[in-house]
């Protein structure tokens, strides 16, 4: 596996709880996956709330001229 190389700064407190794991990289590594994967399911739910809006009311404009072109109005 490729690896990199970084140097990062934390929070005091917060690095010295990390100094207690055992496989710091691996945690962060972890850690890191996690959170992008996450923001990345929330975007892609976001995108999906966005096309369903769209789709809906796309699908409302096309039984409202459905309705018209059928008769059922009269």
């Amino acid at each position: 596996m490729n690896t990199l190389r970084m140097n990062i700064t934390l929070p005091f407190d917060l690095g010295m709880k990390l100094k207690k794991t055992r496989n710091r990289s691996a945690f962060i590594a972890d850690s890191v996956r996690e959170k992008l994967e996450r923001e990345e399911r929330e975007r892609f739910v976001k995108e999906l709330q966005a096309a369903y809006a769209q789709s809906s009311s796309d699908e409302k404009a096309l039984n409202e001229d459905w309705d018209a072109a059928s008769g059922d109005h009269w």
